[in-house]
């Protein structure tokens, strides 16, 4: 926000948190100007419009600010307004209307690998993986290290001070301090809504989610404190607040996928790959120097980390379902990791956590929908197997446009 607050001539910026007195402003419902000219002259920071940015922070705090935002779009048009706050739609489900055609949302994720090239300033590597393919794939040595760039971008996760912490200093363990910290706020953030649901309740199902990563999740998990339905309200809640993403079973006969779900079979994913090794405290050395994947909560990591890229290919301003598919048939253990439309076609995706690893199931997958072809995604270079295109995860969704 500072940053874009550079192209504005004045920038002012209050935060509920640290002066909670501010929220008197908003009592008694003023007028948008009332509450421009109260904040000028508390902060001593002219708010024009066309001229000033007015950043509300931590406004989850002050749920009449929240209310007034719709005011601000229909009298004063031309200020530039932005609101943040941390878990926004648990304050968000308890305001009536909220600017229904006055507000727009835009849904922003942890940074995905190929920011985090950019990041580091590695746009050379960026560019080779756009003209790989299986006919040309990339050069052995510049594989390995854009392997060993993947294994240290699932380990720090794309919370955005944590790469920066990474780029500027390169200290690993500065890395899991920053993510310690992050992921006490959040659990701490839970507390604040006591009158939605426990904190209690909602820490029990985030940490049971974490440890069901990559499986259908399970309302009897070990320890359950909790019936169905305080877990179904805690999930509902989770979601809702965008630090865990569903991935619903779907039969992918047709498009839309969507059209043939069964949400009682779902998997859940946590927002951030680096918030889920310090959750699960996984060793990172097995990240960074095994070959495989596979030490880590059984590889599950890897298909953490494809799930959350496919979320951050689309529209900023939708949110994205995601599917997985499991063969129906009794004692079945058949299973294809994500499916997705591409094209106006169904592609199935299968993730490795190695080089290895048997193709049974999006074969049958194939078989059974008619399709002809599916995508895996592995730790191996480009290649092709009949009707399956090989890719190396960290090529992916880069080309998938």
């Amino acid at each position: 926000m500072r940053q874009l607050a550079q192209h504005f001539e004045y920038f002012d910026e209050i935060n509920f948190d640290e002066n909670p007195d501010y929220a008197k402003i908003f009592e008694n419902r003023p007028s948008p100007q009332e509450i421009c000219q109260q904040i000028a002259v508390l902060t001593s920071i002219p708010i024009q419009e066309g001229k000033t940015l007015l950043f509300l922070d931590e406004i989850q705090s002050c749920t009449k600010a929240i209310g007034s935002i719709r005011y601000f779009y229909e009298k004063m048009p031309d200020l530039h307004l932005i609101a943040a706050g941390s878990l926004l739609e648990f304050s968000l489900a308890e305001i009536p209307s909220f600017g229904v055609g006055r507000i727009r949302s835009m849904f922003l994720y942890p940074l995905s690998f190929s920011e985090f090239l950019k990041a580091k300033d590695e746009t050379l590597l960026l560019e080779m993986i756009s003209t790989a393919s299986a006919s040309n794939p990339i050069p052995e040595l510049i594989h390995r290290k854009l392997l060993k760039t993947l294994r240290t971008f699932i380990t720090i996760g794309g919370m955005p001070e944590v790469v920066k912490s990474y780029v500027q200093q390169g200290d690993l363990l500065e890395v899991q301090r920053i993510l310690n910290d992050l992921l006490l706020s959040m659990q701490d953030d839970f507390a604040k809504y006591k009158a939605n649901v426990a904190p209690a309740r909602i820490k029990e199902v985030f940490d049971a989610v974490a440890l069901q990563m990559g499986t259908k999740f399970t309302y009897t998990y070990p320890n359950s404190t909790l019936n169905n339905k305080q877990i179904k309200e805690a999930l509902e809640l989770l979601t809702m607040s965008g630090i865990i993403y569903p991935v619903t079973h779907s039969s992918a006969n047709g498009i839309p996928l969507g059209a043939e779900i069964n949400p009682k079979k779902r998997k859940f994913l946590l927002y951030d790959k680096g918030i889920f090794q310090r959750l699960l405290d996984l060793n990172i050395s097995e990240i960074l120097l095994e070959d495989t994947l596979n030490a880590v909560n059984k590889g599950n990591i890897a298909e953490l980390y494809a799930g959350l890229e496919l979320l951050k290919i689309n529209s900023p301003y939708e949110k994205t379902a995601l599917y997985y598919w499991h063969r129906e048939a009794k004692s079945s253990q058949a299973e294809v990791d994500y499916v997705i439309q591409l094209d106006n076609k169904i592609v199935t995706l299968e993730v490795k956590s190695g080089t290895k690893g048997s193709m049974k199931s999006m074969r049958m997958f194939l078989a059974e929908k008619g399709l002809d072809q599916g995508i895996r995604l592995s730790l191996e270079n480009y290649s092709e197997y009949e009707n399956i295109e090989s890719k190396p995860l960290y090529a992916f969704p880069l080309d998938t446009k």
